[in-house]
């Protein structure tokens, strides 16, 4: 009723749908794209990756077809000849739901009337992309922006700017809790025979590697090395490898494989992070944990537990943690909660800033803070929108003189880890 009801009002909506993995958030946003479409606008989905993407689109097709609804697909490993095929139906109008990556926001790319954005895992767009994205509207579109976890500069902005928000705190019938256990790299064996019994049980398993190749910069293991070590130490099981190098049509196979439990042991790069559904999986292990931020763990948890089968994360860490690594590993072994894990992270890495491009750490503030003085900006924010209503020209004139080079940077309403 939100989403539907902003979409009446005569300025854009800029809403953050926040719900965990799997809570149904692509539904709820569909939903909204055919209101805007009735009313006869274009609407884009941007997803971070091509297999997040695409499975969107296949998911669009089967929904909005026998609606007469047309669908258009842009990425950057399209061909020349598909290419110039989707932009004419963009520029045109005829596509009427165009799903895409990055593709979406660049120059080439003309919309006829986008009425509606939608940016999905937008945590994994940088506020110039966004606001790239935004751009492709005249007059300025309606934003809706979905996440599992807030970054900090836009779970600050919630609280204190105009974003609004609609949260999803149920998860569909069936699914399981995640159980998440923190295990010392010394301890190694141990994990790897609890990952043989689990596939031998019928399940199967994701290991996740944070780099593909070797790096002079990082001594860490690699998802190259490690595919190696597992076909070693796993002879009696289907071993699959995926990162973001290989082609799309090799990822493509490699996860219609893991999907039809042709693999039973997926090594990955967090390549998988987001747009991965796999209910049979029911066990990942993630290597230096302590590498990786609080969204990107979220992210990658949400991959297990999707199914009736008791789920398991396990985070290999090393040892000598920082306190910054100790804090995000705790709050990530205590919470499963999406909101909850974003509130955390917000009081360890900071809001950022409000008018730049920062999405997290010390704001630049000499005296305010944003945690401590949440009252004083409650009655601030009425006071604001008390003089939008009444001097909306005053206003104006205010913002243009002290704003007027972040006016953009503030209406992009960012979100993330």
């Amino acid at each position: 009723m939100e989403i539907q009801q902003d979409l009446t009002q005569p300025h854009p909506m800029q809403r953050l749908l926040q719900g965990d993995v799997g809570s149904g958030k692509t539904i709820v946003a569909c939903m909204a794209a055919l209101q805007s479409i009735e009313n006869g606008w274009q609407v884009a989905l941007m997803a971070p990756t091509e297999i997040l993407a695409e499975q969107h689109y296949r998911k669009m097709l089967t929904w909005l077809t026998p609606l007469n609804i047309q669908t258009a697909w842009l990425t950057g490993s399209q061909s020349k000849k598909e290419r110039e095929a989707a932009l004419s139906k963009i520029a045109d109008g005829s596509a009427q739901f165009v799903v895409g990556t990055h593709a979406l926001f660049q120059d080439a790319v003309k919309f006829k009337n986008l009425g509606l954005a939608i940016i999905d895992e937008q945590h994994r767009f940088g506020v110039h992309q966004r606001l790239a994205l935004r751009q492709k509207g005249q007059p300025e579109p309606h934003q809706l922006m979905m996440s599992a976890t807030p970054i900090p500069r836009t779970l600050s902005m919630s609280y204190y700017a105009d974003l609004d928000v609609s949260v999803i705190d149920e998860l569909p019938p069936g699914r399981t809790p995640i159980v998440t256990k923190l295990i010392s790299d010394t301890r190694r064996d141990e994990v790897l025979q609890r990952v043989r019994e689990a596939c031998l049980q019928g399940n199967q398993a994701y290991w996740v590697c944070p780099l593909i190749e070797e790096s002079e910069a990082l001594q860490l293991t690699t998802a190259n090395d490690t595919f190696a070590l597992m076909q070693a130490e796993f002879p009696e099981l289907k071993v699959g490898l995926i990162h973001g190098r290989m082609k799309p049509a090799e990822k493509q196979a490699v996860m219609a494989a893991f999907s039809a439990a042709e693999l039973q042991l997926l090594v990955a790069t967090t390549v998988i992070e987001v747009g991965v559904d796999v209910p049979n999986a029911s066990l990942m292990v993630i290597e230096h944990a302590e590498r990786m931020g609080l969204s990107q763990l979220h992210q990658l948890r949400g991959r297990v537990g999707r199914g009736a089968t008791k789920s398991m994360c396990i985070l290999l860490y090393q040892n000598k943690l920082s306190e910054t690594a100790r804090a995000r590993l705790k709050v990530i072994y205590e919470s499963n909660d999406g909101f909850q894990i974003a509130q955390a992270d917000l009081h360890i890495r900071g809001p950022g800033e409000l008018l730049g491009v920062r999405q997290s750490g010390v704001p630049m503030l000499k005296i305010a803070d944003l945690e401590r003085d949440v009252y004083l900006l409650e009655a601030a924010k009425a006071k604001a929108d008390q003089l939008l209503q009444q001097y909306p020209q005053q206003v104006e004139q205010h913002l243009e003189r002290w704003m007027s080079s972040a006016g953009d940077l503030v209406k992009v309403r960012y979100c993330d880890d």
